[in-house]
């Protein structure tokens, strides 16, 4: 635990603000309230204050982010705008790891250019949420002396925006992407030498997400692997990755520095988030999930690998 209270450092996150419509094996929803950056600070607002910055238009549904300010979310950087708000449609498959998109609306996050606002530009843990990279840098270049930039990408951006993306990478401490993404932006097939491919050309932390089977940490020449929680209801699992990277960040922030047990109890806690993300559709689950149901989980993480060896042979 961490010597520095219940309440962590400032965590300034810029991303996505949508409306989802979701259909997965469980159940469909509409005009469900989601994206990168509602995910990620529902789930690092259990750890300290977090600056959002993103765009909604005028059809969004103000209240639903309640939960947050009663958190201590700053929303002060979340932008309203005449228009359509970002809207994304998906489809899961029976096993949940695929899914289709359906349709994707831009509306006026088309426009966006993250404006980081005064009081927030001295935020000491910063995340740049999965979007455009020429909006990543556009952060990054309006950011003081953060402790940690970390970022989030995905395949369109490698495959459309390799430069720029490259550009974000040689910038930031710490990127979380997926198995697949990982392999792909290094053309590696290997995982860990795509990691370490990765590192080379910036970040010192590189962590792949792994789905239901959790998370590989990588940094300097240490390697940290959790599993995922094994849920036996998993209802829509859209947020998983936004929230993992939530508890990660708010994990750190609570603990106020990187160090190599930080960043390993910093992942669990990830996995811990991503695996409640799953348990509803979009953030509902998340509206109501306390500090206490979190810590119990971790404490569950402990066991999932927990053993013994007998004294002989840890004496061979």
């Amino acid at each position: 635990m961490s010597g520095r209270g219940d309440r962590g450092d400032p965590i300034l996150v810029v991303g996505s603000v949508a409306l989802d419509e979701i259909s997965t094996p469980v159940g469909h929803r509409d005009e469900v309230v989601g994206g990168a950056a509602v995910h990620f600070s529902a789930a690092a607002s259990l750890f300290g204050e977090v600056q959002l910055v993103g765009v909604v238009g005028d059809d969004y549904p103000w209240g639903e982010l309640d939960f947050l300010r009663r958190r201590g979310a700053d929303l002060a950087g979340l932008e309203r705008r005449p228009g359509s708000s970002f809207r994304w449609g998906g489809v899961y498959h029976q096993n949940m790891n695929t899914r289709d998109t359906t349709h994707t609306e831009l509306g006026v996050f088309a426009d966006f250019q993250p404006t980081i606002p005064e009081a927030f530009r001295a935020a000491p843990w910063v995340f740049l949420g999965n979007i455009d990279p020429s909006l990543q840098l556009a952060v990054v270049d309006q950011i003081e002396s953060p402790i940690l930039v970390g970022c989030d990408t995905m395949n369109y951006w490698i495959d459309r925006m390799p430069d720029r993306l490259s550009e974000v990478i040689s910038r930031i401490e710490m990127i979380t992407l997926n198995e697949e993404e990982a392999k792909q932006l290094s053309g590696d097939p290997n995982l860990t030498r795509a990691a370490r491919w990765i590192q080379r050309r910036g970040p010192r932390h590189v962590v792949v997400k792994k789905g239901e089977h959790g998370a590989v940490l990588f940094t300097d020449d240490e390697i940290f692997f959790t599993p995922g929680y094994p849920l036996e209801n998993v209802v829509d699992p859209t947020g998983a990755g936004d929230a993992f990277a939530g508890g990660l960040f708010g994990s750190l922030a609570r603990s106020g520095s990187v160090t190599a047990s930080g960043l390993r109890r910093a992942v669990v806690y990830g996995c811990t988030l991503g695996s409640f993300a799953c348990e509803g559709f979009g953030a509902s689950r998340m509206v109501a999930l306390t500090m206490a149901e979190v810590e119990e989980r971790v404490q569950s993480f402990r066991e999932l690998t927990r053993f013994d060896i007998p004294s002989e042979l840890a004496e061979a």
